[in-house]
């Protein structure tokens, strides 16, 4: 993974994808309903509906450490978001993911979740992230699985929580 140099409009890069930041102008189209031809013909998923209409809410979220959209880079096409819901509490933030239908199961979702985290665990106050997950989405628990997540513990009768930690990633 590589980042540029400036944290606040960092592009996080992997070996398939680019995460970067939301833009104003990407948010009005989803709102709106606009399509651009930069999307993947599925996105934008429902998911990225709802975090485009809460960015009025929470503009902390397309902040230095926030939300990004996910771009294959072979074609160049958005294809997902994911993002960390800021600001952390007592240390721990969480993250959330979600790639279109027709790119699922190509590891674009670890790749993302990898990525991110790493990202994540630059930031001051922050040694934890986590993610909940509700355990009848086996396909979400297998992608923090392959991100180097681990369960941390239960939070509701069909829901677990999932964390890695700065001493975790490392080892793994």
């Amino acid at each position: 993974m590589s980042s540029s140099t400036s944290p606040a409009h960092a592009d996080l890069t992997t070996q398939r994808l680019i995460l970067r930041p939301w833009t104003t102008s990407e948010i009005t189209a989803i709102l709106t309903d606009t399509r651009s031809a930069h999307w993947a013909d599925d996105f934008p998923a429902d998911g990225d509906r709802v975090v485009a209409g809460l960015f009025d809410q929470n503009p902390a979220w397309l902040g230095a450490y926030g939300h990004r959209l996910i771009i294959e880079r072979e074609s160049g096409l958005l294809v997902g978001s994911i993002g960390l819901f800021w600001p952390p509490a007592e240390g721990i933030i969480e993250i959330g993911y979600g790639i279109v239908a027709s790119r699922r199961g190509k590891g674009y979702a670890p790749e993302a979740t990898r990525a991110l985290t790493e990202f994540a665990l630059t930031a001051p106050d922050v040694h934890t992230v986590s993610a909940d997950v509700e355990l009848s989405n086996p396909s979400s628990v297998r992608v923090l699985e392959k991100a180097g997540f681990h369960r941390w513990a239960s939070t509701e009768e069909n829901a677990a929580r999932f964390t890695v930690t700065r001493m975790h990633l490392d080892r793994s």
